[in-house]
């Protein structure tokens, strides 16, 4: 065999040749052809020594810096950071800050510009990416899904039987840049509701406007319920992550229902938050209308991204899913 023949001298120049003369003699070894070659290692993207600096992948010698650049300006920022894991050119290319600050900036439009920068500067030391990662937001490329149960006492037969009912419901919520959201309370499943879950289908659909807002990691929001009695739909949530930056979970605080007069309506008919903004916790101003605060309903909200409707666990009937613990 090859391996078992000894060289008299290792350090002549023609040992490459006598491996390649020597490979019908025993297993071939495609490695031993690396011999008496110098290899040079690949020079990271952006360095700045003078030699010049070749492409090997075929991809990136055919696709210029300049494209690739503006095929991430189009990218979510959840799909640049699957990309930064391609190879260490494309991690550099996504560490465009100009990138992170659209992001940002549309995220947060509702803080204002001025805002956005001074809490850049004063807390995530100038660092778009870092904010992005590390500042409690809400997510709009999805649906937050609460799944709540309770046990209904069904009719008694024969006076032998007294039957009960495990009755599942959800609460959807759905939000956008521009401090709406949309709310649906529903016993259809994720992959139904996602269909008319925006401003366009959500008509005749039992899907309610609201406006909220974000402070630190605290959301309130608020609903109006139309009717001959106006109803509001007071929410408390506080937004966590089951890792750092993935805000897909939502604690619910609070959930009160109040009344409100016509007067109020009529004046902040198009921001329904601030009509409540200077309110008590259970004050009412519709006689009729008492303020109740709800106990039940109150399981945490989960994240559930568009392209997960159709294959999330919150699909499994109640039989195959008897209890959800969302972390």
């Amino acid at each position: 065999m090859a391996s078992d023949i000894a060289l008299q001298n290792p350090h002549d120049s023609s040992l490459h040749s006598r491996f390649a003369m020597m490979q019908y003699c025993g297993t071939k070894r495609p490695w031993l052809d690396l011999y008496g070659n110098r290899i040079r290692p690949v020079a990271p993207v952006g360095s700045m020594c003078g030699k010049e600096f070749h492409e090997s992948s075929l991809m990136h010698r055919c696709l210029p810096d300049e494209l690739l650049s503006e095929i991430f300006s189009r990218m979510l920022p959840y799909s640049l950071g699957r990309a930064a894991c391609v190879c260490r050119k494309w991690r550099y290319m996504t560490r465009n800050p100009t990138l992170w600050r659209a992001a940002c900036l549309k995220v947060w439009q509702a803080s204002g510009m001025l805002e956005n920068y001074r809490i850049l500067q004063s807390t995530y030391e100038g660092s778009w990416r870092r904010m992005w990662v590390q500042r409690p937001r809400l997510r709009t490329d999805g649906l937050y899904v609460s799944r709540n149960t309770y046990i209904r006492a069904g009719i008694q037969e024969w006076n032998v039987t007294n039957p009960v009912h495990l009755v599942c419901y959800f609460r959807y919520i759905r939000f956008f840049p521009s401090g709406k959201f949309l709310y649906k309370n529903s016993s259809q499943k994720v992959k139904e509701v996602a269909k008319f879950m925006s401003f366009r289908a959500s008509k005749g659909e039992c899907v309610f406007r609201g406006d909220f807002a974000l402070t630190h990691d605290k959301v309130d929001g608020a609903i109006l319920y139309p009717g001959l009695r106006p109803t509001l739909l007071r929410m408390r949530l506080r937004v966590r992550g089951t890792k750092v930056g993935a805000n897909n979970r939502l604690d619910v605080l609070s959930i009160v229902t109040t009344g409100v007069n016509e007067g109020e309506l009529m004046s902040s008919r198009d921001d329904i938050l601030g009509v409540v903004d200077s309110w008590q916790d259970l004050e009412s101003h519709h006689p009729d209308v008492p303020a109740i605060s709800h106990r039940r309903g109150l399981a945490p909200f989960v994240f559930v991204p568009f392209d997960q409707v159709e294959t999330s666990d919150l699909n499994l009937p109640v039989d195959k899913m008897d209890y959800y613990i969302p972390g």
